[in-house]
């Protein structure tokens, strides 16, 4: 076994190997780029190394560097977790070429497996049903259209080397096929080095299901069970379980036999995911092979017993596999979820900031939390936005859909935006609680599930008690450095001269200005707002996390001031509300409309200048951050005045990018 391994990744993928390597006596190397400097997995590593700045090409992608602290740090194997080197044969060839073990199948079977093309030739020759496409690069220009309606509509634009959903595009229609191609070129160029495409027809109401495989040197193959992966969003995977519901035990175990057919196919050695696409009828497709350790294999993990990490350094150490087929068994269900900094409300645009708190579920009784953030950590613009994953177990699904719910409302994060309450909402649909929904469920329901959450007035009424709490307990304060105890100016109750003590203060939550005014009552307040009155008593503030009764109801939330705002926690809700008193974004000023970017992020395309008159929806540019792409379209017809940064560039959240006129304010100008 390896005394000493390199981990070529960050984030929790980082932290999960060097749990599993820190159990088995491996010693392991971290490298990191320089934002990452005071990460989670630097800190766990028994070494760290910085490899570069923060672009991934320059750090976490620099094979030549990481490489070199592999050999310089004395490792002698290197586990590149999932993404980034994971299912690059050029890494994997680099490593051997150096004398130190790559823990992932062959360069040539990352080849085969990573180009989808090549793919699907060798597993419909080994007699495995494929999607029905073709490659668009040996397809004219002038055939595509026809091409596509031979196959018939809707389709998908597919990255020939993508992965993780990136590259891909849906086309409903004729019409907009050359922007979908154009779109995931750009895409697949950027994320892959590679532009080549296919098009395949899309498999309506279909299920993702994917089996874990394994396979040693010597021979020895086993499957792991499936996942259901169903629940996607634009093609990128949000929820997955195991056992996968809704299929008969026959698709099932032959699911499981074509899995380990195509890995004895390949002469697979390592962890390896078949993905197939379930018909309603249990007709299935081959997808892909991902040659690497998936991000959702605790969920296998947790029905097993078993270690995925440790089998794969058993295996790439040489030693045969721990279980033969006969010895694995499923037990009971497991759910994971995954928890990303982003915004579910504003299409789902990355969240970047400083978790001012985090408080994670206990991990117990079937609870497991897989993360790389602590509370005080920044989070970047540079990388992929996922943070952590929830996993769940129970006896059966529905004891673990309701563990899930619980670990989801004990789930708090401030001062970025995350997904949890997205998640909340997948956890509780009526389809997924029978298991009737398909990949194209949460797509096709999007609006229901992302609707925000409205703020209620006894929402208003906790916050509004916690800052006139929070208030008198900064006075106490005062008073305790030499402030006068006994003035009625120091209660922190309203005091007024020759009226009723009153506390008025002004909240603005989702873009309305509520005025609330508290008169202290007893050991508590009425409250007054938009002619609904209230009364609340305090039972305690501790911290950030207050106890009161309200209309008689007992009460329990957390409130974190943060950011010029307030983020509030209870009965598994969570709700932002700024503070009107502070800064507030003004006016754009110098007439005309500023397009502004909705996230930091790098001009990748302009397609307009100063001066040209445009339709609404047209394209105007395309921003990228966090390896995906977002276009500025323009709001209406008009004219575009002036475009404020070049290709290349790079621009912060807010910054206005494009100066636009509308066609209606230009003919009342004129007028």
């Amino acid at each position: 076994m390896f005394k000493k391994i390199l981990i070529a990744n960050r984030g929790e993928i980082a932290c999960r190997i060097i749990y599993s390597a820190r159990k088995m006596g491996i010693a392991t190397v971290a490298v990191y780029s320089e934002p990452d400097s005071s990460a989670l997995h630097v800190e766990l590593a028994d070494e760290a190394y910085c490899i570069g700045p923060a672009a991934a090409t320059l750090s976490y992608l620099n094979q030549q560097e990481i490489l070199r602290v592999a050999k310089a740090a004395g490792a002698e194997a290197i586990h590149p977790g999932y993404g980034f080197l994971s299912e690059n044969p050029e890494f994997a060839l680099a490593c051997k070429a150096a004398g130190l073990i790559f823990v992932g199948p062959s360069p040539d079977v990352i080849t085969s497996m990573g180009i989808k093309s090549r793919a699907r030739d060798i597993m419909e020759q080994a007699g495995i049903p494929v999607i029905p496409g073709c490659y668009i690069d040996e397809v004219p220009d002038s055939e595509l259209e026809g091409k596509g309606e031979g196959l018939g509509y809707p389709l998908l634009i597919k990255a020939d080397r993508g992965g993780g959903g990136k590259g891909i595009r849906l086309v409903n229609a004729t019409e907009e096929m050359n922007e979908a191609i154009a779109a995931a070129r750009r895409e697949a160029a950027g994320a892959f080095g590679d532009a080549s495409l296919l098009m395949e027809k899309q498999i309506v109401n279909a299920r993702h299901v994917e089996v874990q495989i394994f396979r040693d040197i010597h021979g020895n193959a086993v499957h792991l069970f499936e996942r259901d992966c169903s629940l996607q969003r634009r093609h990128q995977k949000i929820l997955e379980e195991s056992p996968a519901p809704g299929i008969s035990e026959r698709i099932r175990q032959k699911l499981h036999r074509t899995a380990v057919a195509a890995a004895e196919t390949l002469g697979y050695v390592g962890a390896g995911t078949v993905e197939f696409l379930v018909e309603p009828d249990g007709e299935f497709y081959f997808l892909e092979i991902n040659t690497r350790l998936q991000v959702e294999h605790p969920v296998t993990e947790m029905i097993t017993g078993q270690d995925l990490v440790a089998w794969q350094l058993l295996v790439a150490a040489g030693e045969p596999l721990p279980l033969g087929q006969e010895e694995l068994e499923c037990k009971g269900h497991a759910i994971e979820v995954r928890v990303y900094a982003e915004d579910p409300v504003r299409n789902f645009l990355p969240s970047t900031g400083t978790i001012h708190y985090l408080r994670q579920p206990m991990t117990a009784d079937g609870v497991r939390v897989d993360s790389g953030v602590r509370q005080g950590d920044m989070v970047t613009p540079f990388y992929d936005p996922m943070l952590a994953k929830l996993i769940v177990w129970g006896e059966d699904r529905h004891e673990a859909i309701l563990r899930l719910l619980a670990a989801l409302a004990e789930y708090h994060f401030a001062g970025i935006t995350v997904n949890i309450g997205f998640l909340r909402r997948l956890a509780v649909d009526p389809a997924f609680s029978a298991a009737t929904h398909t990949t194209r469920y949460v797509d096709e329901h999007l609006d229901e599930l992302t609707r925000p959450e409205p703020i209620t007035d006894e929402t208003l009424a906790i916050v509004a008690l916690y800052r006139v709490l929070e208030n008198q307990r900064m006075l106490y304060q005062q008073v305790g450095s030499g402030g006068d105890p006994y003035s009625p100016w120091n209660s922190g109750k309203g005091f007024r001269v020759n009226e009723s003590d009153r506390i008025e203060m002004q909240l603005l939550s989702q873009g309305e200005m509520v005025t609330v005014h508290m008169y202290p009552v007893g050991d508590g307040y009425r409250l007054e707002m938009a002619g609904v009155v209230m009364t609340v008593t305090v039972v305690e503030l501790h911290g950030a996390k207050l106890r009161c009764r309200l209309q008689g109801k007992n009460v329990a939330a957390t409130l974190v001031t943060h950011d010029e705002q307030i983020t509030v926690f209870c009965a598994g809700n969570t709700f932002h509300l700024l503070l009107p008193d502070l800064g507030r974004v003004g006016s754009d000023g110098g007439g005309g409309n500023s397009l502004r970017a909705p996230i930091p992020g790098k001009v990748t395309e302009l397609f307009v200048e100063a001066g040209d008159t445009v339709r609404q929806g047209d394209q105007l540019l395309v921003l990228e951050a966090m390896k995906m792409e977002y276009a500025i379209r323009a709001p209406a017809d008009g004219t575009v005045i002036s475009i404020l940064y070049r290709q290349g560039d790079s621009v912060q959240e807010k910054d206005r990018l494009v100066e636009f006129q509308p066609l209606e304010e230009k003919n009342d100008a004129a007028a």
